[in-house]
């Protein structure tokens, strides 16, 4: 990797690092998270039981990710609680290992209960490597189960990312006014 690719890399990613701060509220957002949330049920069915018992959830309508060794992702969403807008949210993820390319995916984060939403909203809530999404496809969401109270689904929008790295997700929350 040259000097200037991996300047280029480490830039990116410290802007993550500084552009961690979560939006203020977008009437858009939340039409994009609901047009989300219909792709996302479109696409497997099975996901309207998690809507149904989530204690609440974040959608994020599109994270972008890319890396040349080091990579990183960065995207906004909207939390809901009973089907309501409650503020808005910022994921930032960092990864190293072996990963070239770039990509654009929409993330689903189911809360089961009061208490792993409230870590969500309480502020500096992270997911770490070990955590694990699931790909959403036709009947995906059938045998999945909740991990440390949350379940994770991604549905990938476009381009092409080889990796095989590690790195968790940081998130921030914005309740809405």
């Amino acid at each position: 990797m040259t000097l200037i690719t991996r300047l280029t890399v480490i830039t990116f990613v410290l802007t993550l690092f500084v552009s961690n701060a979560a939006y203020s509220w977008d009437a858009n957002a939340e039409k994009k998270a609901h047009q989300t949330v219909t792709a996302f049920k479109k696409q497997d069915g099975k996901l309207q039981a998690f809507f149904d018992k989530a204690y609440g959830y974040a959608v994020f309508p599109s994270v972008g990710k890319g890396g040349i060794g080091l990579g990183g992702a960065h995207g906004s969403g909207v939390v809901f609680r009973t089907g309501q807008a409650v503020g808005s949210a910022s994921l930032t993820q960092i990864t190293i290992g072996f990963q070239v390319g770039g990509q654009i995916y929409s993330e689903i984060i189911f809360f089961e209960n009061k208490a792993s939403f409230d870590r969500f909203t309480g502020g500096d809530f992270e997911l770490s490597a070990q955590a694990s999404a699931i790909a959403v496809t036709a009947g995906a969401s059938a045998d999945v189960n909740y991990e440390s109270g949350v379940a994770v689904f991604t549905m990938a929008k476009g381009g092409l990312m080889y990796e095989a790295s590690v790195g968790g997700q940081k998130f921030s929350f914005d309740p809405k006014e």
